[in-house]
């Protein structure tokens, strides 16, 4: 039961993408680390938001402006001996996909920003006695995003950033009781520093007009996992985690729309703050039970939190905390092979957004997630 109640734990957690931070769109897992042998995996996953607002007491109606999405993830874990385990692991750890659709007579409508991300991750684990193993690694992050801005139907500025890979650590400690299926395992992911170059254009019909080669810096936040699972009766297990992200460090601050032009910022020009950043972290916690049916099938149920804050959000991303429940399902197909498959629904944090007043109310998305495993 340990294995394939691992599998669809982390699978129950993510179907069809995290939610938590508006851009965050892996949990950052290490459970492939305690898979039994040689064991590998691959994830899909979808979600589909509706996310809609008004403006002017509903007089002007934005829309569904976030768009579906799917995620890929992979996973190999090899047993060297006793006492060491390598692992693998490929994700998409941030994203977005924003699209007003235009014509709506909404302030922003035709407005449209994507982020891209892939990362890979190197893992060892060592076992100390007392069932207490340490692990950590290194993470290779690539990122690169894009934004087009339109106001009362006019595009006034354009953003295109260049895809940059840097790298952060990961350490972290666990504890195991596998008479109960017990495990703790509590990790902590470094900050990863995004040091870009940009192509901004400015159309407003104003002096500052142009197009301006810029560079900024973005930083994708460190963050701590608290993962566990217990037995609490004969084939029931109890299971959940809490992620605390700092998302106050994350922030897209383009000179050319930031700045007023300055000696330290010769190309800024819009002066309207950053186009996106947080003003508050996040802690997500998810809780379920899982139980296996018999030889060949087994359940789980799955819950989400994330606190609403009531604070205005950034245009590009109207939300503010979920809440969501899913379920997974994982059949044995052979001795080797596992196939898990698990649905989300999420009830989107309602949000009011900065200088539109925008009202971002009534929302929510499903997800849907498809994992492969096999043990060798």
């Amino acid at each position: 039961m340990k294995r394939v109640m691992t599998s669809m734990a982390a699978l129950a957690i993510g179907a069809g993408a995290a939610h938590a931070g508006g851009v965050e769109r892996s949990t950052q897992s290490v459970g492939i680390l305690f898979e039994q042998g040689n064991y590998g995996e691959v994830s899909f996953g979808a979600f589909n938001p509706d996310v809609s607002g008004t403006v002017g007491g509903g007089a002007l109606k934005s829309g569904d402006m976030a768009p579906g999405y799917g995620t890929l993830s992979l996973g190999y874990k090899q047993a060297l001996n006793d006492q060491w385990d390598l692992a693998v692991i490929f994700d998409q750890p941030v994203g977005a996909k924003v699209n007003y659709p235009s014509g709506t007579g909404y302030p922003i409508a035709g407005s449209t920003a994507t982020i891209k991300s892939a990362a890979i991750t190197a893992l060892a684990r060592y076992k100390m006695p007392n069932n207490i193993s340490v692990y950590g690694g290194l993470r290779s992050e690539s990122v690169s995003g894009k934004a087009s801005l339109y106001k009362g139907g006019a595009n006034y500025y354009n953003l295109d950033t260049s895809q940059e890979t840097d790298f952060g650590y990961v350490i972290g400690a666990a504890w195991e009781k596998p008479e109960i299926a017990a495990r703790v395992a509590l990790t902590y992911n470094s900050k990863i520093d995004h040091d870009f170059s940009a192509t901004e254009t400015v159309t407003t019909g104003g002096l500052g007009d142009g197009v301006y080669n810029t560079n900024f810096t973005t930083t994708v936040p460190e963050s701590v996992n608290l993962e566990f699972q217990t037995g609490i009766m004969k084939d029931t297990l109890l299971m959940g985690s809490v992620r605390w992200v700092h998302w106050t460090q994350f922030d897209i601050s383009p000179e050319a729309y930031t700045y007023a032009p300055s000696a330290e910022h010769p190309n800024g020009r819009l002066a309207q703050g950053a186009l996106v950043d947080y003003s508050d972290n996040t802690i997500t916690y998810n809780l379920g039970v899982g139980r296996r049916f018999n030889d060949q099938w087994s359940g789980a149920i799955m819950f989400g939190y994330e606190k609403h804050t009531g604070k205005p959000t950034g245009n590009l991303g109207p939300t503010d905390g979920f809440k969501s429940v899913s379920l997974a399902a994982s059949y044995q197909a052979t001795q080797n092979i596992k196939v898990t498959g698990g649905v989300r629904y999420v009830d989107i944090g309602d949000a009011t957004t900065n200088g539109l007043n925008g009202d971002f109310s009534g929302n929510d998305g499903w997800g849907a997630g498809l994992r492969v495993g096999i043990n060798f």
